[in-house]
């Protein structure tokens, strides 16, 4: 290709309005020198979107770039986050500190605010970590449940934003997309507002390679309002915009765009949704344009009118302030204390006075009951708990006697059925943690943490507290067979950096191991449950009563010598195996100490003394009734496994413990094969 023909390129239609073209072509050209400078990236989705972001940012969205974390700021969320260059642009043009031009002349290169794909917590605007796409998506189907849920607390005078969502076709073909929409429309979440890039490309080639259903027909059979416009009409965006914000729904606004806008010979192909357009094309994009400028260069006057649009937030947010301050002291105090993440403080007591009436009670209940008990205290000392489950609250336990649903209309209440959806819930889930001001948590069986991962991962890649309560986490849970009963899960979801993975051995451990994970608001946490009834282990009350011994993550329950002759390692329900094992060997004269080990993550943290003074150098054995892979770590050089090596079967769980050879005999004979 030659300038030349470039050149040759038709000229581009007159815009309605020149001075928001010329604004959006700062993005175009932003995006373009970018990912030219970076050689690598997505130029084609900013280029094509650049219009309706530029009428969205000038004229409905509130945001002060001084005061970037304002809570009762709009939401917007790239979910098609490939295309990140429209957000650093955007995020640079209104006056975002930290996104300098530095920065975007450092895209997509170690260690600058820049990624390839946006990540929250790298540079402020960026309200969550999207590039798998339909997560973005997802995610801001839960921060439009908790704006609802807000307004219905706090009151429509603190909280009342609308969440935005610039999407593409990639994220409505994955099947996360269809699980949050459908949400979305049953809710009503008329404050969720989805520009949907319509351009028909994706990296292969046209959408019509794979993809021929109607957005619109689909979205419009969920409940949500849908309509198609032209995303390079200023006038239709906007006008469109307008009528969203007076639906009763969700809404869809299929923007019909051409990706690459402006380029002469890539526009409207595959060629520019994933390389750099190359320097002649854009030249040829810089002169059909009429963006007579040199890379990176915004002439002042561009400048000047994105910068005024970043400060019309200021008077907004100041406005809300003074609200905010004519609350009620007491109302005020609960809103920014939520705000903040921080804990009430009766916490503690409650929990202590729990764990006081478990022993009392000498409780022999499942892990998953136990938590549903757990659950009753906690959502009356933690009003900001929003729990759900996909359609297993009966089995998971996860519903407290005094919450009350979030319903259409009504969003008073604290648990949300998200019906079967996991992959749905985990995002929406993020998409709450991240707006702030409530902490949710979700429930289904550990097996289908499979279905979740993808929203867990993200979870734990952003650093955000939420709680998964996963039930039915071995083949303890019986008959339901192997599709159902969770083998290699615990080792593949402790093998996730940043996600803090709790197994508690009965009632006691179940209660510290849900305060751990609510106190940690910087990580997710899961909670690993049974079905089975199990003993309580901790009775003694001194055992712990001044600290939360899972916090360590393992600690020595029992010891039967001073003369420790072999450890024995375990987890859940297996823990109390190891106990009565522990008991046999003592019979013949063998000291073991039982090791509970409820979370590896913590275990790891602790110092080097606290690790070897809990091991110990004798010969160790581990049981789990779970795959070995991951216990090398802590067997050492001499130790065994007892647990499973392939997958369950179906019958009572009472059966397939000792079919699968996970009993105190066999612990207690691999502890003698290591004398």
């Amino acid at each position: 290709m030659s300038t030349n023909t470039a050149a040759a390129a038709p000229p581009l239609p007159p815009p309605r309005d020149p001075k928001l073209r010329h604004m959006a072509d700062a993005l175009r050209a932003l995006a373009m020198d970018a990912v030219e400078q970076a050689k690598s990236g997505h130029p084609g989705m900013p280029m094509g979107m650049a219009d309706i972001a530029t009428v969205l940012f000038t004229q409905f969205l509130r945001f002060d770039p001084l005061t970037p974390d304002w809570p009762d700021r709009d939401r917007l969320v790239l979910s098609n986050g490939h295309g990140s260059m429209l957000l650093y642009g955007l995020l640079h043009l209104t006056g975002y500190p930290d996104m300098t031009l530095d920065e975007l002349k450092r895209f997509r290169q170690l260690g600058s605010r820049t990624a390839g794909h946006p990540e929250r917590g790298q540079a402020s605007g960026i309200e969550t970590t999207t590039g798998p796409l339909g997560q973005g998506l997802a995610n801001s189907v839960g921060m439009a449940i908790a704006e609802r849920m807000l307004v219905a607390e706090f009151g429509q005078e603190i909280v009342d934003h609308c969440t935005y969502v610039f999407a593409g076709d990639g994220c409505l073909m994955e099947g996360i997309s269809h699980e949050a929409a459908s949400l979305a429309g049953h809710l009503g979440l008329n404050k969720l507002i989805v520009l949907y890039d319509d351009n028909s490309i994706s990296i292969d080639g046209p959408t019509a390679l794979a993809f021929s259903d109607d957005p619109l027909l689909r979205f419009r059979a969920y409940g949500w309002a849908a309509e198609r416009i032209d995303g390079h009409d200023h006038q239709a965006v906007a006008d469109a915009i307008r009528r969203a914000h007076k639906s009763d729904r969700p809404s869809l606004i299929a923007c019909r765009t051409t990706i690459a806008f402006g380029a002469p010979t890539k526009a409207g192909t595959a060629a520019a949704h994933g390389a750099p357009l190359g320097a002649e094309e854009i030249a040829g994009a810089r002169q059909r344009l009429g963006w007579n400028y040199p890379p990176f260069a915004i002439p002042e006057d561009v400048r000047a009118e994105w910068r005024a649009v970043g400060t019309r937030g200021a008077p907004i947010r100041s406005a809300w302030e003074a609200r905010l301050r004519a609350l009620p002291a007491e109302r005020r105090t609960e809103f920014l204390r939520r705000q903040r993440s921080e804990l009430p403080p009766s916490l503690d007591a409650a929990i202590a006075k729990l764990c006081d009436e478990f022993r009392q009670a000498n409780a022999k209940i499942a892990t998953r009951q136990a938590s549903g008990t757990v659950l009753d205290t906690l959502t009356k000392v933690v009003p900001e708990l929003v729990g759900g489950s996909a359609d297993l609250t009966p089995s998971n336990n996860t519903k407290s006697k005094d919450q009350t649903d979030v319903r259409p209309g009504n969003f008073s209440g604290h648990y949300v059925r998200y019906g079967v959806r996991e992959h749905g819930m985990a995002a929406a889930m993020n998409g709450i943690a991240v707006h702030r001001g409530l902490i949710p948590y979700g429930g289904t069986f550990l097996t289908f943490s499979d279905y979740a991962r993808p929203a867990i991962r993200l979870a734990a890649f952003m650093g955000v507290g939420v709680v998964y309560v996963m039930t039915h986490d071995s083949i303890g849970l019986g008959e339901d067979g192997p599709t159902h009963q969770p083998i290699e899960h615990l080792a593949a979801l402790r093998a996730m950096p940043g996600l803090y993975v709790y197994r508690p051995a009965d009632a006691v451990e179940t209660a510290e191991c849900w305060t751990l994970a609510l106190q940690r608001r910087n990580a997710p946490s899961l909670l690993a449950l049974t079905r089975q009834a199990l003993p309580l282990l901790r009775i003694n009350p001194q055992q712990g009563a001044d600290q939360n011994l899972c916090s360590r993550g393992a600690y020595v329950l029992t010891e039967t010598s001073s003369n420790r002759r072999v450890t024995l390692l375990s987890t859940g329900s297996e823990v109390s195996v190891a106990v009565a094992a522990s008991t046999m060997l003592a019979a013949e004269g063998i000291g073991a100490a039982v090791v509970s080990m409820p979370c590896w993550e913590l275990f790891e943290t602790q110092p080097e003394e606290y690790r070897s003074a809990v091991l110990g150098s004798a010969p160790r054995v581990a049981v789990e009734a779970a795959v070995q892979f991951g216990w090398e770590r802590w067997l050492g050089p001499r130790g065994a496994f007892v647990g499973m090596t392939g997958y369950g079967a179906s019958a009572p769980g009472e059966a397939l413990f000792p079919h699968f050879g996970i009993t105190s005999e066999k612990v207690a004979e691999a502890a003698r094969s290591l004398l």
